[in-house]
This record gives C-alpha cells, sequence and structure tokens, in this order.
C-alpha cells in the first residue's frame, strides 16, 4: 500500500509540474504575441538624435529641439546632454553622437581623435556670446573690473593667496571673494582662461566649477560674496538673480549686450558659439539631416530669443551652401582666437 503511495504521489507531481510549465510556455507565448501585435500596430521607428556638448550652446539648441519634435513629421526624438565642450568633442570624436555644441573651435587634439576614429565633420556658426562676469545683486561695488583684475583673481598663483575683494581692488571691501566658474570640461573655460589668464586651461583650483551654467546662476545668486562667468544667455535669463559687471580692457568699461558685440567692443570676452555635426550620420540618418536643415533656418530667431546675438544673414547662407555641399573640415587650424568680431568670423567662412 505505502508502495502504491508513493507511486501516486510521484506521477500527481508529475503532472503538477507539467501543468505549471504549460502555463508558463503560454504566458511567454502570449507575451511575445502581444509584442508582435504592438511592433505591427506601431511600424515606425522613433529616430533618435543625439546631441551633447556646450552648457553654453544647450539653450539655441534645446529651443530649436523642442520646436523640431513638435513639427517633424518623421517622429524623430532629440536626445540632448550636457558634458561642456571637452567632453562634448571626447563622444562625438568617438562616433557616439550626431552633433555636439560647442562654445569654442575644434582644438588640434580633437581633430587628430576625430581623425584617427574616421570621423568628418561641419563646422557650423550658429552665434555669438558676450561671456559675462557676474556678482550678486547685493553688490554695489563692483560694477566694474579690468581684464588684469581678472587675470589676478583667476591665474594659478591666486590659489589660496587673493580670497577677499579688497586684495583686487583696495577701495572694495574686506570680505570674502568666493568665486564660481566654468569646469575643465567647458570650451568656456578654456576661452576665458586664454582671455583672461593669458594661457588656456591656466586656472586657480579653489573656486566652485561646473560645465552647467545654471549651477553657477544657482550658486552665484545665493552668495552675496560671489563673482563668476558664464555665457550670456543666463544672465539675460536671471537678471532679476544678477548683476553684470562692465569689463574694461583698457579702452573703458563695457557691460556685455547684443550692440556692444555687434559694435567689438565688448573684448576679449566676445565669443562665436558653433554646432559640429558627424558628416557620415547626417548622410546616413535622414532624421539627422532635417534636424540640421531646421536648425539653420531657425538659428538666427532662436539666437535672439535665448539672449545671444544672431550671425548676419550672410552667416548662415554659407553654413547652409558648407553643409549641402558637404563641406567638412575647420577654418580655425585647431586653435581658438581671441577678439574675434563677428566681420572677421564672416570673411573666414567665405574663404572656406
Amino acid at each position: 500500500m505505502q508502495a502504491k503511495a508513493k507511486k501516486l504521489a510521484l506521477a500527481l507531481g508529475i503532472c503538477a509540474l507539467a501543468s505549471s510549465c504549460s502555463t508558463t510556455s503560454n504566458i511567454d507565448n502570449q507575451t511575445q504575441s502581444q509584442q508582435k501585435v504592438s511592433q505591427v500596430s506601431n511600424p515606425q521607428t522613433i529616430a533618435r538624435i543625439k546631441i551633447d556638448g556646450s552648457s553654453t550652446v544647450h539653450p539655441i539648441t534645446q529651443a530649436i529641439a523642442k520646436e523640431f519634435q513638435t513639427t517633424s513629421k518623421n517622429n524623430a526624438q532629440v536626445q540632448l546632454n550636457i558634458s561642456g565642450t571637452s567632453g562634448g568633442f571626447e563622444k562625438f570624436c568617438a562616433g557616439e553622437t550626431d552633433i555636439t555644441n560647442a562654445s569654442r573651435p575644434i582644438l588640434k587634439q580633437e581633430m587628430e581623435a576625430c581623425n584617427q576614429n574616421g570621423v568628418r565633420y561641419f563646422e557650423l556658426p550658429i552665434a555669438f556670446d558676450a561671456l559675462t562676469i557676474a556678482v550678486h545683486p547685493q553688490n554695489n561695488w563692483a560694477k566694474d573690473i579690468t581684464v588684469a583684475e581678472l587675470k589676478k583673481i583667476w591665474e594659478p598663483a591666486a590659489e589660496g593667496k587673493i580670497t577677499r575683494w579688497n586684495q583686487v581692488r583696495a577701495s572694495w571691501p574686506d570680505r570674502p571673494l568666493n568665486l564660481y566658474g566654468a569646469g575643465k570640461k567647458s570650451g568656456t573655460f578654456d576661452y576665458f582662461t586664454e582671455a583672461t589668464v593669458g594661457k588656456v586651461r591656466a586656472s586657480r583650483n579653489d573656486y566652485t566649477a561646473s560645465e552647467d551654467d545654471n549651477v553657477l546662476v544657482q550658486g552665484i545668486s545665493k552668495d552675496p560674496n560671489a563673482l563668476g562667468y558664464f555665457g550670456y544667455s543666463y544672465y539675460e535669463e536671471n537678471q532679476g538673480k544678477l548683476k553684470a559687471v562692465a569689463v574694461n580692457n583698457g579702452k573703458g568699461a563695457v557691460l556685455p549686450s547684443r550692440e556692444t558685440v555687434e559694435k567689438a567692443q565688448y573684448q576679449p570676452l566676445s565669443r562665436p558659439l558653433f554646432i559640429y555635426a558627424n558628416f557620415e550620420y547626417s548622410q546616413k540618418k535622414p532624421a539627422v539631416k532635417d534636424f540640421l536643415d531646421f536648425y539653420l533656418k531657425n538659428a538666427p530667431t532662436t539666437a535672439t530669443s535665448v539672449g545671444y546675438v544672431p550671425l548676419p544673414d550672410e552667416a548662415y547662407n554659407l553654413d547652409y551652401v558648407h553643409f549641402n555641399k558637404g563641406k567638412v573640415g575647420t577654418v580655425f587650424e585647431g586653435e581658438a582666437e581671441l577678439n574675434l568680431t563677428i566681420g572677421e568670423l564672416l570673411r573666414k567662412q567665405a574663404k572656406f
């Protein structure tokens, strides 16, 4: 009897196991069937456009991407991140992104990286920026600052030594000087250090650094002893929280504005802004080509709307011609140029 009972229990166990396996199999089949139906009912594959790079250029690209996605007929999705200009070029030259935002031209080592990976690129100037020196609204003493004083503050030798406002200018108060500036993967960091200290990437390290200008804006807006720098768009968007400081390069103190940039008066902190686009991806990915076409057509009005200085129509026309003719490369030979005016940029483009 015991033997019969054991056999019966074993048989029931096998039956239960078989039933369980059958149920699992049916669920898997049902899920697979649902996935197939879903794929058939949504035959369009979402095209993804990957963009990274400069936080300075980010507001322009973000506004254009938003408009593109609402008007695009090809169901494209724009993935937009901020890694700073240098961080963006690292990904771009590795072929990881379609487009990179840049607040300076591509540098020699980045050109070499792109060449090694077979990445050819369009260089497309899209606007001019007035790199802005900003303080807290309660700061009633720093109405202007000289380029020499900026060097005194930011040069490597100032680290741990120039820590109070009156050390910069004797008439300023004996208060802590708290600094906010671009992170080392930012094109703004490269440009600012060369323009003020006289050497690219030469800077003190004891300051609050970020590749995201919004972080710097928030820091300065909460700190009455702060001084920092970032792109003009971020100042214009946050004028109620910040105060701009006029910059004196020896020809008088000048505040950043569209007018002072257009008249080449805000020097040496005026600079061109760019997007770089992967040539191969723009040919193989219709969504990337459509986005670039849309970008160049909308750049003038969008640059203005977010607080930057648009280029002359001729510059955008040249961008469009170079893009459609497949003219790849750079006109800057791997170096950023200080005191470049809009007119000089236009002449460079025209010769390309």
